[in-house]
């Protein structure tokens, strides 16, 4: 028997080797391998990603923490179907941090998918999305977390953004003048964050962003890319602002942050959460600035039980400010830097204002495809303990 089995690996191997001899791959960073049909009715690009970080914490009077992990893990695969106005896009998480937060929500499996959508191009500058992706909220996560400055996001990112969502976008853009371009979203979700199969348990999400370009698109997309890889040769400006409107949330920060459960667990408590982002990128000649605000409120953040008595559960309510920047030098090394400052609304959360400074250096291989990062933060909390992190990364994307 173990002959045999022997016998067919060899016979696998050998046929996957002449066959491997065969295929043209792209050059790297474009993907494993592309598939087109017989008869060019559909495509598929197939790619895959991983990201390892190194992290350790110093707090006050605490011990030192350190942590080796892997980050991302994703496998991704996009192109057309039936004709290229009908693009779609799937991305597979497999880390453990990809696919945690299974619940009774998630019908208590993993959340393996990231984003699984359609993309219908059904008339000039329009698109239509129907599926689960990122809705158009703060720049910051909309930026691929495979394209970063440094080596992850912003804690406005972690406190305010509305991530992704199961729904239908709309998307159209249009030019005033031969360089002014202006772009616009619209998005109608569920409201409770990705890969929920519970169905919908408040109201719905509504989100609208406009995007004013005053100078042009940016080079290879580069309104949303991390640092100036392109080196724009003249300067570019995106300017955006995005409303999101939860409509009776039942999370605490809009779909995202934990589920306010009252009456033992028998029900939720619902409030209308508003959020509010403002946001910009400039960059030229190897040189990136983007700054964004975010601001947060609900008609009444505390979760009270039927009988009008407290939970416990607060809604996270404030404003946060971001602002990074970073020089790209001729050897593709970067020295960035970061300032954010968080003021949630302490008569309500409980929670003190906190200020992060960040200096990361990057080392650019084959642009974001291929990257060491390293950076370090400063956090200060008023009246709390000040931390110092450190963190290594290593990207690479095929």
């Amino acid at each position: 028997m173990k002959l045999k089995f022997t016998c067919v690996a060899i016979g696998l191997f050998a046929i996957l080797s002449s066959h491997s001899q065969e295929v043209k791959s792209p050059k790297f960073g474009k993907g494993l391998f592309n598939l087109v049909g017989q008869d060019s009715s559909w495509t598929m690009k197939v790619g895959a990603r991983m990201q390892f970080l190194a992290i350790s914490n110093w707090e006050d009077g605490q011990q030192n923490e350190s942590n080796f992990l892997v980050r991302r893990a994703r496998l991704k695969f996009d192109g057309y179907a039936f004709t290229p106005k009908l693009e779609y896009k799937l991305e597979l998480g497999l880390s453990n941090r990809d696919i945690s937060g299974a619940s009774p929500f998630t019908s208590n499996a993993p959340r393996y998918i990231i984003d699984a959508v359609m993309k219908w191009h059904f008339a000039p500058g329009f698109e239509l999305w129907f599926g689960q992706a990122k809705l158009p909220g703060n720049r910051d996560r909309v930026i691929s977390s495979g394209n970063l400055q440094q080596v992850d996001r912003s804690l406005l990112n972690s406190r305010f953004n509305i991530d992704r969502d199961l729904g239908v976008q709309l998307r159209h853009q249009f030019n005033i003048s031969d360089s002014f371009v202006v772009k616009e979203i619209f998005s109608v979700a569920q409201g409770e964050g990705r890969n929920i199969t519970t169905g919908n348990l408040g109201g719905h999400q509504y989100t609208g962003r406009i995007e004013l370009l005053p100078f042009g698109n940016f080079a290879s997309k580069g309104d949303y890319v991390g640092a100036d890889l392109k080196r724009e040769q003249t300067p570019k400006l995106a300017l955006g602002i995005s409303y999101d409107h939860n409509n009776n949330a039942v999370k605490s920060r809009s779909n995202q942050g934990s589920y306010m459960a009252i009456d033992g667990d028998t029900d939720f408590f619902e409030t209308n959460i508003n959020t509010l982002f403002i946001d910009a990128m400039f960059k030229y000649q190897g040189f990136s600035l983007m700054a964004e605000y975010a601001d947060r409120d609900a008609k009444d953040p505390f979760a009270k039980n039927s009988d009008g008595t407290l939970t416990g559960d607060e809604v996270q309510v404030g404003k946060g400010l971001n602002l990074q920047t970073g020089v790209l030098c001729k050897n593709d090394w970067e020295i960035s830097g970061r300032y954010t400052n968080i003021k949630l609304d302490k008569n309500i959360t409980g929670k003190n204002p906190e200020s992060q400074y960040t200096l990361g250096v990057s080392k650019y291989i084959v642009g974001h495809k291929l990257k060491v990062q390293t950076d370090i933060s400063h956090l200060e909390i008023k009246d709390g303990n000040n931390e110092l992190m450190w963190r290594l990364q290593f990207d690479i994307h095929f």
